[in-house]
């Protein structure tokens, strides 16, 4: 996590060249972080408990760690300051506690995206920095951009998350109020001046991310006849474990969010039956419209695909949630429709606790058995899953022979005069 000096402008450059990634921004060891969510009538105590677990995941990603968490039930956030004024005094208090201790907390997160009011005020009732999940999401992105396509991306959704949150910081271009003869005018606010350079900019990013766009559909028409197979998911799912596993390359894979932000395309043999896999970036709840936005370019790899392999964390306790979180977002990218299977990963990593006889509260995935879930995902699917351990190379190759059937069966639709299959 990367503190900024918030006693300059809200934009650290002066010609409006410089990246808003390149901030002046000092590297410190580990930051502290308190994290806070809402308990609503949308939102039972389970889910907003497993939503903070993520928000420390993310967090731990962008380098600062979780020491507090703080909940409300609140029918709905509040427009002015998200929490009851109650509640941020109780943070307040917290937080002076912390200093007094001499452990001092960095930031405060909060699991939604705020507003400028609201970013504006619980500032000023904390008096510490504050972060929304929006937030935090583009600095993680903007720590693992690697190419300069990712990077431009991350860079125009920083700009897109800046721009109605702009705050006056200093006045001295504002209009004069008085003095000298020639000085009366209109002037001009630090905050328009702010503005006009990230328009400027934003609009030179989305040139140059067509003008990527243009090279990339290049490369796609040049790929020649082969099948496109592209992997989706829920974020640390495990599909670059997978997809290094199945092209036997190296792209990167770690346990933390958002390992992979660039489309990564590779040739994959299975019994003499080429095609192309391709390794795309995460999904996430709440993930950033402003991102969406900016990686359209990254995802034109899931929307040309020709077949979705859906890789699922089964491990994960609330595992069927992030299924929803993956299908909204390919329906919103316009992709539901197309083949699919569902690859559920990391059943090697699968616990469960028996349930006592008298516990009479709902099953949940933690207290069925895996052969138990496999069939019941079996039937509800109509058998278009799979049980894997990427890691462990778990089922492995009943995956290829699947995946070859599905690829060739593909391939003599798309292409039925391509007769080196017969």
């Amino acid at each position: 996590m990367r503190r900024y000096n918030s006693s300059r402008s809200a934009l650290p450059f002066e010609d409006g060249m410089s990246q808003v990634v390149s901030r002046e921004a000092t590297e410190e060891s580990v930051e502290r972080a308190v994290l806070v969510g809402i308990i609503t009538p949308q939102q039972d105590e389970r889910h907003t408990k497993e939503y903070l677990d993520e928000l420390a995941f993310l967090a731990e990603t962008a380098g600062a760690v979780a020491v507090k968490r703080f909940t409300q039930r609140l029918n709905g956030p509040s427009s002015v300051t998200y929490l009851g004024i109650g509640k941020l005094q109780e943070i307040r208090r917290y937080i002076e506690a912390e200093e007094e201790a001499e452990r001092c907390v960095d930031m405060v997160i909060f699991d939604d995206e705020l507003s400028a009011k609201q970013l504006r005020n619980i500032e000023k009732e904390l008096r510490v920095k504050v972060l929304d999940r929006t937030n935090l999401i583009l600095d993680i992105f903007a720590m693992r951009a690697q190419t300069a396509h990712a990077k431009t991306q991350v860079e125009l959704a920083q700009y897109r998350y800046m721009l109605p949150r702009l705050q006056r910081l200093w006045t001295h271009l504002e209009r004069q109020r008085g003095g000298s003869v020639g000085l009366r005018g209109p002037g001009e606010t630090q905050l328009e001046m702010d503005r006009r350079i990230i328009l400027n900019r934003m609009a030179l990013l989305k040139q140059r991310l067509a003008d990527i766009d243009r090279q990339k559909t290049t490369q796609r028409q040049g790929r020649g006849r082969m099948i496109r197979v592209a992997l989706v998911g829920y974020t640390n799912v495990g599909k670059s474990t997978l997809m290094n596993l199945l092209s036997k390359s190296e792209v990167f894979a770690e346990n933390k969010l958002f390992a992979t932000l660039d489309t990564t395309v590779r040739k994959v043999i299975i019994d003499n039956l080429p095609f192309l896999l391709s390794d795309t970036v995460g999904f996430i709840r709440k993930l950033p419209h402003d991102l969406v936005e900016s990686f359209k370019s990254t995802l034109d790899e899931v929307r040309e695909a020709d077949l979705l392999l859906h890789i699922v964390d089964i491990s994960h306790p609330d595992f069927e949630n992030q299924i929803e979180v993956v299908e909204k977002t390919l329906s919103d990218l316009g992709c539901s429709e197309k083949p699919s299977m569902i690859i559920f990963n990391k059943t090697d990593a699968y616990h469960w606790v028996e349930k006592d006889e008298d516990d009479l509260t709902p099953e949940t995935p933690e207290n069925i058995p895996l052969s138990r879930l496999i069939h019941t995902w079996m039937a509800r699917t109509y058998g278009d899953c799979l049980f894997i351990s990427a890691r462990e190379k778990t089922n492995i190759d009943t995956l290829k022979q699947v995946l070859y059937n599905k690829v060739r069966q593909l391939h003599v639709q798309k292409y039925p005069y391509n007769d080196f299959l017969y």
